[in-house]
């Protein structure tokens, strides 16, 4: 009896500092978005604070919206353990679409659009193939529809423009309506992975997929649901992004925010390993990626430049707010 309770008392002793390391590991994860984003955002007051102004801070919020439902797409697929290269393509795709159907069609055609790019993202995930190949055959093929379905122009919108203009030219505290919107998907996608059954079973499966099959936790299901969810998305992206634009075109605003998006979802919190998101610190992170051209412009650096130093800001953000232990394998 009393090895016995030797062990167990030496089996506490351990356990304790190993979950005060785990503890401070998670807290540190946690609040890393948030503070970089305090010190993105006091970098621009600095360098100038006219950004910060209403009108600053309006733009600001409507170029992180469609960013941030990117970012949330980006992060229910890397929650499984996968990587969806294809969203914001499937995102351009379904702008074009809606620009060109939403004057005759109205509301049912926002309604189809958003299924449509909903089966996209389901169909991506269907077929067993990595998913890093299979969404990056995906993304050029989803391009190339853009350019081939609008014909290499610019579609303006016309009839029916208020059912998409209110999402930027309504403000909530200076802030577009398509802002709002996105953060109450935020909160909804933190709910489920928090309450339900099937978002806990997701970052189980993202955790360690052998043990969730083991588990009977379906996932191939899930697998396709995440994709279908990050199609559904880049739907609402295309909304946000014609709401702010009036216009859509496989070259104007929305061509270019796959590398946002991922490095949104990166930045608030999301494991490339998989099995760890928190869609709060999501909008932080969209938020964070939105402050970085303005960060950009005000050094003083040129459009030629640009690239180059969001990329090398992504890279070190991300280094430094991905948790390293002993134990866990950095993807």
């Amino acid at each position: 009896m009393t090895d016995h309770s030797e062990i167990l008392m030496n089996r506490t002793t351990l356990a304790k500092p190993l979950g005060g390391r785990l503890s401070r590991l998670a807290s540190g994860h946690v609040i890393a978005p948030p503070l970089v984003f305090a010190v993105m955002l006091g970098a621009v007051w600095l360098l100038n604070p006219n950004y910060l102004s209403p009108f600053g801070i309006s733009i600001v919020a409507a170029t992180a919206a469609p960013i941030l439902l990117l970012a949330l797409g980006q992060a229910t697929v890397l929650n499984v353990g996968s990587i969806d290269l294809s969203n914001a393509a499937t995102s351009l795709l379904g702008t074009i679409l809606l620009a060109m159907i939403l004057p005759g069609y109205g509301f049912w055609g926002i309604l189809a659009i958003l299924a449509l790019v909903t089966v996209i993202g389901a169909i991506v995930a269907y077929a067993q193939v990595p998913s890093f190949a299979l969404t990056l055959g995906t993304l050029g093929v989803l391009q190339t529809a853009a350019l081939v379905t609008s014909d290499s122009q610019t579609i303006y919108l016309g009839a029916n423009r208020e059912l998409v203009s209110t999402l930027y030219t309504t403000n909530v505290g200076f802030v577009p309506l398509s802002f709002w919107l996105a953060v109450a998907v935020a909160l909804v996608f933190w709910a489920a992975l928090q309450f339900t059954r099937a978002g806990q079973s997701m970052t189980a499966m993202g955790k360690n997929e052998t043990a969730a099959i083991l588990s009977g936790v379906p996932v191939r299901g899930l697998r396709i649901a995440a994709f279908a969810v990050s199609g559904f998305l880049g739907g609402v992206a295309g909304l946000a992004i014609l709401a702010q634009a009036g216009s859509a075109s496989a070259s104007g605003i929305g061509s270019a925010l796959l590398l946002p998006g991922i490095a949104a979802a990166l930045v608030g919190g999301a494991s490339i390993s998989g099995g760890q998101t928190n869609p709060l610190n999501v909008i932080f992170g969209a938020l964070t990626v939105a402050f970085v051209p303005m960060a950009i412009q005000a050094l003083g650096v040129g459009a030629q430049s640009q690239s180059l130093v969001y990329g090398l800001f992504i890279i070190l953000v991300v280094a430094l707010t991905t948790t390293r232990s002993r134990g866990i394998v950095i993807k």
